[in-house]
């Protein structure tokens, strides 16, 4: 590996050609700090991250961290150690970063995030507050409220009356959900980023409608002194919609607006067989699609949570992006509206070559969820034991746990006694273990619980198994699950990037501040220089 200064890496941000910006610390700390066009990539999660976002080993590829120095190093010695090779690290990381005038942000998503505000400056959506939302719902007014986030997150609060449509399907089902053009059409989220962008795409794609986003989504709802809705599952119809023709000619012009192109399977493997570029291959359907069965390599991202989160799939600027689009549960199709009206955003947002499948999901398909390859997982042959046998031995105490979930995870389902870790802190759990007793990793994902293993085995406390199957074999099982909200503590959630709502204190004061740095972050991006957003070769 070689070391580069702050110059070096602004230079390299703007030369036009592939990189990749890696930041090696936990998400929770990428979150306080971190480069504009960094992607985080947590330490203790390094074996299947790195796998999933870089899709090319010879990728330019520069290792950040917070500037306390070591683990950019660590992240770039294991990437060179699984192939790559033009790996650089960051010298003083952020802290130098900082020195040299350029800009830091907080947050996740942030590019994401700042396009959406970008969006709506550019094409000014219209908005309306929650005291107008509410007084159109009183009024009678011919209306839907239409929930641009996944179902989960839609569950836990909605504005009363909406329908959840994530925000890649609204172009898509616009036409079964709202088939007048006099009815009124209102996109909310949690904030601003997918009410914004839901919203805009409906427009964009020449909607006959009339359409605002709720400005500040179930966040000023709730600030507003109005409640939520709990635990409503108010969704789109599935299938094919009926207004498909209509959707696709909107969806097509709006593609072909912004240089989204067509690609066939053959051509799709001659991208793939490019070792001098990037290609990822997206599926952007609804995840029960997805699942039902999916190209082979291809990996799950619906259409709005790409564009609301680039940086969770998409690591190197510059890259190719396939997108897989197609009918209802892998029918082949030539639809691709969905695809089309992502491609577009995307384009727009970072600029990377985009190009729709034609034909859709096709020929042999894979079901189930993607899973990355992780050799270093497979490598290891620790002792399982089934989950049955675990909560007899936590019953006649002869067993511990130590459970590697999400921290937010972790909270709402935890094993009995469990203790909660994250992989490169392992250190700390150390006082809290009884030696003589069994340790029994828990993950959702087999491998990390393996990867775990050698570390705790260093100990020298006692034999360290894996539960078999994970967390989900345990729920399956129908073993109790424990759960707190104060375990972890916020503090300690360094795992994560808290959001107001993931919060256990001070909820309604981080509501407000996030809200403002959303509505502040376009003119940080203009201070940055870094995005180019609406700037794209056709």
């Amino acid at each position: 590996m070689r070391s580069i200064d702050a110059a070096t890496l602004k230079a390299w941000i703007g030369d036009g050609r592939e990189l990749a910006i890696l930041d090696a610390r936990e998400d929770g700390e990428f979150g306080r700090s971190h480069l504009f066009w960094a992607n985080p990539c947590a330490f203790s999660r390094i074996e299947l991250r790195a796998r999933a976002i870089l899709p090319r080993r010879g990728v330019r590829i520069c290792c950040v961290d917070g500037g306390e120095g070591g683990l950019a190093e660590r992240l770039a010695a294991y990437l060179e150690g699984i192939g790559c090779t033009d790996v650089s690290v960051l010298v003083g990381g952020t802290r130098a970063w900082d020195a040299a005038g350029y800009v830091l942000f907080s947050g996740v998503n942030v590019p994401s995030k700042a396009f959406g505000e970008w969006v709506e400056h550019r094409y000014h959506t219209p908005s309306v507050d929650p005291a107008e939302l509410r007084a159109m719902m009183e009024a009678g007014q011919d209306m839907v409220v239409l929930d641009s986030r996944p179902l989960d997150e839609f569950r836990r609060m909605s504005i009363p009356g909406a329908i959840d449509v994530p925000g890649g399907e609204l172009v898509y089902r616009i036409g079964e959900i709202a088939p007048r053009p006099e009815t009124t059409i209102v996109v909310n989220c949690a904030g601003r980023t997918r009410s914004i962008m839901g919203a805009e795409s409906l427009r964009s794609a020449g909607v006959p409608n009339k359409v605002v986003a709720l400005r500040n989504g179930t966040m000023g709802w709730e600030l507003a002194g109005l409640e939520c809705d709990r635990g409503r599952t108010a969704s789109f119809p599935r299938g094919t919609p009926a207004g498909l023709e209509a959707a696709l000619a909107r969806a097509t012009a709006f593609a072909e607006r912004w240089g989204v192109k067509v690609v066939d399977r053959a051509g799709l493997a001659a991208l793939q067989a490019d070792a001098s570029r990037t290609t990822y291959v997206l599926d952007v359907r609804d995840p029960e699609e997805y699942l039902a069965g999916h190209l082979p390599g291809s990996r799950m991202a619906p259409g709005g949570q790409l564009v609301q989160g680039t940086d969770n799939w998409v690591a190197v600027r510059g890259a190719r992006i396939v997108l897989v689009d197609g009918n209802a549960f892998g029918v082949p199709s030539r639809d691709g509206v969905r695809a089309r009206m992502t491609g577009g955003w995307l384009r727009q947002l970072g600029g990377w070559e985009v190009f729709v499948l034609e034909g859709g999901p096709s020929g042999p398909l894979e079901a189930g969820p993607w899973v990355p390859d992780c050799p270093e997982a497979a490598a290891l042959a620790p002792a399982l034991v089934a989950p049955a046998g675990l909560a007899a031995a936590l019953e006649a105490g002869t067993a511990q746990v130590v459970q590697l979930s999400r921290s937010l995870d972790f909270r709402e389902g935890y094993l009995p006694g469990a203790l909660w870790g994250v992989r490169t802190r392992l250190a700390a759990l150390r006082p809290r273990l009884q030696a003589g007793r069994r340790i029994v990793v828990a993950a959702p994902e087999e491998a990390v619980a393996r990867l775990a293993v050698p570390e705790l085995e260093g100990f020298g406390l006692g034999p360290v198994s894996v539960l078999a199957g994970g967390i989900a074999a345990w729920k399956a099982a129908g073993l109790p699950l424990r759960a707190d909200r104060r375990n972890p503590e916020d503090a300690d959630c360094i795992d994560v990037y808290l959001r107001p709502y993931d919060r256990n204190d001070g909820v309604e004061a981080a509501m407000r501040e996030y809200l403002s740095w959303e509505i502040d972050l376009v003119h940080e991006v203009a201070r940055d220089g870094d995005a180019r957003f609406g700037e794209v070769a056709h």
